[in-house]
């Protein structure tokens, strides 16, 4: 029996999205709730909260969205599709890639592409290495990146850069 292909969701992104940060493929906690970082031990939403100055990870989904696109913060994903056994990225195979100089076609004011971990800076670092944008190697929010939080806040706080107006 094979493992069934999981997809990501479609990019939180508007025409005011100055920082982009892509993650690899939402784990299957997120595909099963249908919410970017759904499970409660990812440090995404406590790191984005540092970058963007504003604590949002005590709110309704819906209006952490919000809160991003107000603070002009864009979530997607470098894999459109892959065969994955469980949620770790190491397990990724059949990698299908999004379309990602698509979507920075059509963000005018982006200043930067923030990548989630590894395996989203290798996979996507390779189809934007010519798009003249900084692209920025995060420490994965994953709790399975085990460098600790305070080291990884250093790196998410940086990102506040290139949200300036």
């Amino acid at each position: 029996m094979s493992d069934p292909v999981k997809r990501s969701f479609p990019p939180v992104v508007d025409i005011d999205t100055r920082l982009l940060v892509l993650g690899s493929l939402p784990g299957d906690r997120s595909l099963a709730e249908a919410r970017y970082y759904a499970h409660p031990q990812n440090q995404f939403w406590r790191l984005i909260s540092a970058a963007i100055d504003r604590d949002i990870a005590g709110l309704r989904y819906e209006d952490r969205l919000a809160a991003l696109r107000t603070a002009r913060v864009g979530l997607w994903d470098v894999v459109a599709s892959a065969v994955r056994p469980g949620s770790t990225d190491a397990a990724i195979r059949d990698l299908v890639g999004n379309d990602l100089p698509g979507l920075i076609a059509r963000l005018p004011n982006l200043r930067a592409i923030a990548f989630n971990g590894a395996t989203a800076h290798r996979h996507g670092s390779r189809q934007l290495v010519a798009i003249g944008l900084p692209l920025i190697a995060l420490p994965s929010s994953s709790p399975l990146h085990t460098i600790g939080l305070d080291a990884k806040l250093t790196a998410w706080r940086a990102l506040r850069d290139h949200l300036g107006s």
